[in-house]
């Protein structure tokens, strides 16, 4: 059968985590059910055996997935089956793997997979807050070498109360919510969005997520030792030829040294040091006897290594970086807006070698992003994509489709702008090209887009700025650096990335990944303070390009206007089949769209590409749903006549009896002495039937009355 083993953690809040391992998949070299009410999620670890030949890195791959009848719901689409991965699930998957990637050893290079699917939902449990812990349960009930164990939680603040994994309903109260990942010692990774919060408030709710943290981890630890995997698996995927590594460091190091002095260019500095390489490699062939081989993998990761040594060295012994600049220097930065006329909106945003090209564009609630993930359904009105083509690094191949990256970056740069967009009838999309790409162009489209949004004539809340943060530190000097505005070497080779958007007031929103252990909240601290400072040197710099919102939008940008009307008119509007709203459209050239708002009415929004089409359009509704009043004038039209008289139509869809003898103060002996059919005259409500609701209108109490022919005879 099967032997179950089951750890709780208990919440400061009562409620309970069960991790049970033992009962199922247990063909995987570790998995593991995780439940939290009826939510429950089972995690998966499986690796190969041995490492393929010449891979020098780890490589892991993370799958969260959840599955429809968890909820007790279809799958949308024609097939009915879960199908590719939404981007909730691909930023679920970036959450697991970067908590998970850092604690492998550097030396291990086994593929890994991980596995997190979520088999069963509680409606008002977020899963999310919950799969990092149970990956690393997976992980620490296996024999996969790992340096951990981790957890993952979600901190919000909610009338001003921290408050550890809030329900759904819970964090729509919140003015922070982040994503926190750690050990037991060491924060690794945060990410989240904030309403303009304080950097101690920030840091006040990481340290408050850590002490969580580390109750997860060690249930994690009594885990391990109770099902006998304290002892990983032994292994050996790297072979060293020390003689080689010493002569690459003499030969190269003070020339590679010198090169990323010297050379602030990103492509000159990478062709020098390639150059330097290729010669090295082809000095060294001419020492080995003949019929040997060098072997370039190994020469390629010993240069590496020198790399990233001298690069650290420079910053941390000379304070200098690869580019020149100083550590809390800022690179040059110019913007321009309305670069493409033919957009509602766009900007142009230049960091350095890092460039966005933004756009945005405004439409109905027709053009707003469809959300139909497992938990979460619904619309969005305000969207962010973000593309990140293999141009703007100089690298010669296609694109192939969206990845987990462009994501990833583009979720960071929507939550930083989010909180600042106001209440508005349009659905906002904003599309950021990256055109060039050295260091942070998540921050660059943050910038870009307020700069785009303010151009648009969106009536943004405050600008939002945003900057990358790095790190170089020396456990065995104890000297570090902190860095403003990395380059992408810097986050390649450094030990940390820390990108934080935000606005005068405060910060909207953040992601860091933290690659060395025991990083300090003091030095967090600091770097947080280097931010803002940077953050508000970028903010100075959008300002000085556009300070403030266009007052109108741009003459091309479709006009949007709202009329609430009763509940119980909506049908009259819409008509039977959607009749008469097809006819007013056709009629107007408008795009009218009419939702049911609890507690509000019908909500018609009114859309067309000039305002006397729109007000043709809201007439015409008006008219709908108007209640007739006695004694009010209307100008109506002749719709048919009869032999008594001629039916009036005095609002859309409402006739009166125009009574033959109410047309005209003299005698008629037939109504076409006066009207016709399709006239358009003036009438006065006089009267409605109470029992049939049937209206009377009369013409001629709006004519002057004839005055009486005298008497002759007097």
């Amino acid at each position: 059968m099967y032997k179950s083993i089951v750890k709780t953690i208990t919440l400061s809040d009562g409620r309970t985590i069960e991790i049970e391992t033992g009962k199922l998949a247990k063909q995987a070299e570790g998995s593991v059910m995780l439940k939290m009410g009826q939510t429950m999620l089972l995690a998966t670890v499986t690796c190969a055996k041995e490492a393929k030949e010449d891979v020098d890195f780890m490589p892991l791959q993370v799958e969260y997935k959840e599955k429809f009848a968890s909820a007790g719901r279809f799958p949308g689409g024609f097939m009915k089956r879960e199908s590719r991965p939404g981007d909730y699930e691909i930023l679920i998957s970036r959450l697991i793997d970067r908590a998970l990637r850092p604690l492998f050893p550097d030396d291990f290079h086994a593929e890994v997979f991980v596995n997190v699917i979520l088999f069963s939902a509680d409606k008002d449990i977020m899963p999310d807050a919950l799969a990092g812990l149970a990956a690393s349960a997976a992980l620490a009930v296996s024999d996969i070498p790992f340096n951990g164990p981790i957890s993952e939680v979600r901190v919000a603040r909610i009338d001003k109360k921290l408050v550890i994994n809030p329900t759904f309903s819970e964090l729509t109260k919140a003015d922070l919510d982040i994503m926190v990942g750690a050990t037991i010692d060491n924060i690794l990774m945060v990410e989240g969005e904030m309403d303009e919060v304080s950097e101690a408030d920030m840091l006040e709710a990481i340290k408050f997520a850590h002490e969580e943290i580390k109750k997860h981890c060690k249930i994690q630890l009594e885990l391990s030792a109770e099902v006998g995997k304290t002892q990983k698996r032994e292994y050996c995927h790297e072979t060293h030829n020390e003689e080689l590594r010493k002569l690459v460091w003499e030969k190269t190091y003070d020339k590679v040294y010198q090169i990323v002095k010297s050379t602030p260019g990103k492509h000159d500095r990478h062709d020098a040091l390639d150059a330097l390489k290729t010669e090295f490699i082809e000095s060294y062939k001419n020492t080995l006897p003949e019929g040997e081989e060098a072997n370039e993998t190994l020469i390629a990761r010993y240069y590496h290594d020198v790399e990233k040594k001298a690069v650290r060295s420079l910053i941390l012994d000379e304070r200098i970086r690869v580019d020149g600049r100083k550590t809390d220097e800022i690179r040059p930065i110019w913007s321009e807006t309305d670069y493409l006329p033919s957009t509602h909106g766009s900007a142009l945003f230049t960091r350095g070698e890092t460039q966005s090209l933004t756009t945005i564009t405004l439409g109905t609630k027709l053009d707003e992003k469809t959300i139909d993930e497992v938990l979460i359904q619904g619309s969005e009105k305000f969207v962010l994509h973000y593309n990140f083509p293999p141009f703007s690094t100089g690298d010669a191949k296609a694109s192939r489709g969206l990845s987990r990256r462009e994501v990833g970056h583009g979720n960071l740069a929507h939550r930083a702008l989010k909180r600042m967009i106001p209440e508005t009838p349009y659905a906002i999309r904003v599309v950021s090209d990256i055109l060039e790409s050295n260091g942070s162009s998540s921050m660059a489209t943050v910038c870009a887009g307020t700069l785009a949004l303010m151009d648009s004539g969106i009536k943004i809340k405050n600008p939002v700025s945003g900057i990358a943060m790095g790190l170089i530190t020396d456990t065995e000097t104890k000297k570090y650096a902190i860095l403003s505005d990395i380059l992408g070497d810097e986050d390649h080779l450094g030990d940390m990335d820390f990108k934080v958007a935000g606005t005068r007031n405060g910060i909207t929103a953040t992601q860091m990944d933290i690659k060395v252990e025991g990083l300090s909240y003091e030095v967090l601290s600091e770097a947080l303070e280097q931010a803002k400072k940077g953050r508000m040197h970028i903010l100075g710099k959008i300002l000085e390009t556009i300070s403030e919102p266009r007052e109108d939008f741009k003459p091309h940008v479709p006009r949007i206007e709202k009329i609430i009307i009763p509940k119980e008119m909506i049908g009259a509007v819409i008509g039977p089949g959607g009749k008469i709203i097809q006819d007013i459209q056709a009629k107007t050239g408008t795009t009218i769209i009419i939702e049911e708002v609890a507690n509000v009415g019908g909500v018609v929004d009114v859309f067309a590409s000039d305002k006397a089409s729109i007000d043709k359009a809201m007439k015409i509704i008006r008219g709908i749903v108007a209640v007739p009043e006695i004694g009010q004038v209307y100008q109506g039209v002749v719709k048919s006549i009869v032999s008594f008289g001629a039916f009036v139509e005095i609002l859309p869809g409402k006739d009166g009896l125009l009574h033959i003898s109410e047309i005209d103060w003299k005698r008629l002996e037939k109504v076409e002495e006066v009207l016709k059919e399709g006239d358009e005259i003036e009438v006065k409500l006089i009267d409605i039937d109470d029992k049939s609701g049937k209206l009377k209108l009369s013409r001629k109490v709006l004519i002057p009355r004839p005055e009486k022919p005298q008497n002759p005879k007097q």
